[in-house]
């Protein structure tokens, strides 16, 4: 590929090569005739004696030789710290004493693919799947999260002011030295696999009577969608192996489909969606109180499902991938 600032492309050059070559053209003479310095001349014409039209190309600016290159001895050790612990550069430069620069470039060399890509149990590149339709399949799982104590917690004011806060929010239940219980929220989230989808709600616990009600209202907000449910992934959770969840299901004619014991990955779109959720919104701004924080997960919902672009759609949002949705123009 010929650089921008280039005088001759390899079609000038051989112009150039066969007036001093084959013409008989002076070196100086050539330069002139085509703008460029007599060494520039005396090099294509000396290429062109030696190689003909073919050695007008562009060659690798690359160096035969690299005194300076890490030894492969080095690199192989590069590489297998890689592979055995799943480290990055700047932690693998520390262990073998080398710069963080010079490992990232060995990494690069030998192809081994981002710490992102990988999957920490294996070390193996994770597998990414997406189904080809809405409904095929919808990841369910549950997110605890404590509930805000009555002016703020602590991540808000601090230990100190939001353990006072704590003790003046007036709950039912307190423990045995007389200090409240603010007790948790269950986050119970629905998503669909192909679209991204969500539906999620917050509910007093995760028990079996409690999952089952969520799924009922999940699949009527999914029908309402025109998205027709034919599998369901959970994890292993007691509300998840529970005769009532079984039935629900089956009653629905969905087929329900269990990650295997402890491979949170299997399940990861609705993992990784609950991130999102904490970061948006669970913890996105300083909440006075549970009931503000719950009522703004509506709003937030909505807008993730219709507005807020989603990079594993190529930046659009759920929405665009079910056309039958409600309000998805609003």
């Amino acid at each position: 590929m010929v650089h921008a600032n280039a005088k001759l492309t390899p079609r000038g050059r051989l112009e150039l090569a066969r007036c001093v070559v084959e013409d008989g053209w002076s070196l100086r003479r050539a330069a002139e005739r085509f703008q460029v310095a007599p060494t520039t001349a005396k090099r294509w014409a000396d290429r062109y004696r030696r190689l003909g039209a073919a050695g007008m190309a562009d060659r690798s600016s690359r160096p035969h030789h690299s005194p300076a290159r890490t030894s492969e001895r080095i690199e192989r050790r590069i590489v297998k710290v890689r592979v055995t612990h799943r480290l990055g550069p700047a932690r693998i430069a520390a262990r073998l004493g080398l710069a963080a620069s010079t490992v990232h470039r060995v990494l690069r060399r030998y192809g081994c693919p981002s710490l992102a890509h990988l999957d920490r149990a294996t070390g193996r590149p994770i597998r990414r799947y997406e189904h080809a339709c809405p409904g095929d399949l919808i990841h369910v799982d549950v997110k605890k999260l404590g509930n805000i104590p009555d002016g703020g917690g602590h991540r808000v004011h601090g230990r100190q002011t939001g353990g006072r806060n704590s003790q003046r929010t007036q709950t039912a239940e307190r423990n045995a030295y007389g200090n409240p219980l603010l007790g948790y929220g269950f986050l119970h989230t629905a998503i669909d696999d192909h679209s991204r989808l969500a539906y999620t709600e917050i509910l007093p616990d995760e028990r079996k009577d409690t999952a089952a009600a969520f799924w009922t209202r999940a699949q009527a907000f999914f029908t309402a969608a025109g998205i027709t449910v034919r599998r369901v992934l959970t994890d292993n959770g007691s509300c998840y192996r529970s005769r009532t969840w079984r039935d629900t299901l089956t009653a629905a004619g969905i087929t329900h489909k269990r990650t295997r014991p402890y491979r949170p990955q299997t399940n990861g779109k609705v993992e990784r969606f609950h991130r999102t959720l904490a970061d948006e919104w669970a913890y996105a701004r300083p909440y006075t109180c549970e009931t503000q924080r719950r009522a703004a997960l509506a709003p937030w919902l909505h807008m993730y499902n219709h507005h807020r672009g989603h990079t594993a759609l190529g930046g659009l949002p759920p929405a665009s991938r079910v056309p039958n949705l409600t309000g998805q123009y609003s």
